[in-house]
């Protein structure tokens, strides 16, 4: 697999380092079936080092490395030292054909996150992958916040320069949007009509997916057909007068930034859909009964009180 193959930048980076090719093919067909596709696969040993060196960057760094032990010229054991040594950042699950108690406490001892004996189950596996990715996550997203709160400079001045402003708070919540920029977690923006919502999003798209497309669209008044029909778009036949199939805005979105405006006003039955797509990355169009995932970071903006909207009923309390 090619290591250099352009995949979206907010897709994790997975190396696979096996020495036999069917359980690479295998785990990384797997993979990309759960929209994991930025998956590179090692056969030697020997060139993952180089590869972490080369490779492994701030601003795509490889987040997991899943490590067969039973391998010619550098065993996985050694590796696993090497690569804690080197890359203390990077979390990695082994895998092993050896069902042994001790080479398993040894492995964790020496940092790996779990440890896989062969042949492994498909949902052990993939649970494995989401937890180790889940705990990379977290761990980035704390140090990138930690880093930034505590400075007193922006690394992205001029993406700000539509906001005019000389406040500290305004200032440090700058600092806020650069820690978080580079999540996938959705996000929430309240304030009074006019206060700059969107300038907001705009700033944490432009810091983190600059290359990628940012969508607005204000869903308020928009009914639930109209809605699905605007965000995920419709397969042919769908509906009268749906003589094409039509990609929606989540689509056109992929690897950058959907802004949803006026989210408080959104419908009960699109609050259900809406919910679906931000925790499962998944959606279904108009007509369509196989879901389709995504990698569109989700942004979302409101004048409205929506704690009071839950009081009420009108918000779901799920979805907020």
């Amino acid at each position: 697999m090619n290591p250099e193959e352009n995949i979206s930048p907010s897709s994790p980076r997975i190396l696979l380092v096996d020495d036999e090719p069917g359980t690479l093919l295998s785990f990384s067909t797997l993979l990309k079936s759960h929209s994991l596709r930025n998956v590179v696969c090692l056969e030697d040993s020997r060139k993952v080092l180089p590869f972490l060196e080369k490779h492994h960057t701030r601003l795509q760094p490889v987040a997991l490395v899943i490590l067969d032990l039973s391998m010619p010229f550098l065993p996985g054991q050694d590796l696993l030292l090497e690569i804690r040594e080197q890359y203390p950042d990077i979390t990695i699950i082994v895998m092993t054909a050896t069902n042994e108690i001790d080479t398993a406490v040894d492995c964790m001892k020496n940092g790996a996150i779990d440890y896989l004996v062969k042949p492994v189950e498909t949902n052990r596996f993939l649970s494995s992958v989401r937890h180790a990715l889940e705990t990379q996550q977290l761990k980035e997203e704390v140090l990138h916040l930690s880093r930034h709160i505590l400075s007193d400079t922006l690394e992205n001045p001029h993406v700000f320069s539509s906001i005019i402003t000389q406040d500290s708070k305004m200032t440090a919540i700058f600092r806020y949007i650069e820690a978080i920029c580079r999540s996938n977690q959705p996000v929430l923006i309240t304030g009074e009509t006019g206060v700059g919502k969107e300038l907001i999003a705009r700033a944490l798209h432009y810091c983190g997916r600059q290359t990628r497309e940012f969508i607005a669209v204000n869903v308020a008044g928009l009914d639930d057909s109209m809605f699905t029909d605007t965000l995920f778009g419709h397969k042919k036949g769908a509906f009268t007068g749906a003589d094409s199939s039509r990609e929606g805005l989540i689509a056109q979105a992929a690897g950058g930034t959907l802004f949803l405006d006026e989210i408080g006003d959104l419908n009960p039955q699109s609050q259900v859909k809406l919910l679906r797509l931000i925790q499962e990355y998944e959606y279904y169009p108009l007509g369509s009964d196989l879901p389709r995932k995504t990698d569109t970071r989700v942004i979302t903006a409101t004048n409205q009180d929506l704690k009071h909207l839950m009081e009420t009923g009108i918000f779901r309390r799920d979805l907020y």
